[in-house]
């Protein structure tokens, strides 16, 4: 009895990724000029996970014609429902989208599921673009 207890509590904390039933696709939709002199960016993020996330932060590096580091950026995604596509606009001022050569999901500050501890979500995330700007990992 003892040694079952024990068998189900060591297996009870699972990895996100292992229980997730699909992944979450960022998708790099469009990018236009924005306000002034600021780069206008549209997200697809198509939540094929399983699970719904009540936080999902993501840092990404905009990387300039001559592949050097422009800037980073935070963007806040949340919340993202379970089999659910959901559209996100971001602004990323100052930045001139002709002027991109490559978008980097440089990490995740933040991924929690809901109603489950925070995770690394990083393996469950895949990404695309349709903009002529690639979005990688």
């Amino acid at each position: 009895m003892i040694k079952r207890i024990v068998t189900a509590i060591l297996l009870a904390p699972t990895c996100v990724a292992a229980q997730a039933s699909g992944p979450l696709t960022v998708e790099l939709n469009k990018l236009e000029s924005g306000e002034g002199s600021g780069c206008r960016a549209y997200f697809l993020f198509r939540n094929q996970s399983g699970m719904s996330f009540e936080a999902l932060e993501i840092s990404l590096a905009l990387l300039g014609t001559n592949g050097v580091i422009d800037r980073l950026v935070t963007v806040d995604a949340s919340p993202l429902p379970a089999a659910r596509t959901t559209l996100k606009l971001f602004e990323f001022p100052e930045t001139d989208c002709n002027g991109l050569s490559e978008i980097l999901l440089h990490e995740i500050g933040s991924c929690k599921p809901q109603n489950r501890d925070e995770t690394d979500c990083f393996e469950l995330i895949e990404l695309d673009s349709k903009a002529a700007v690639p979005l990688v990992k």
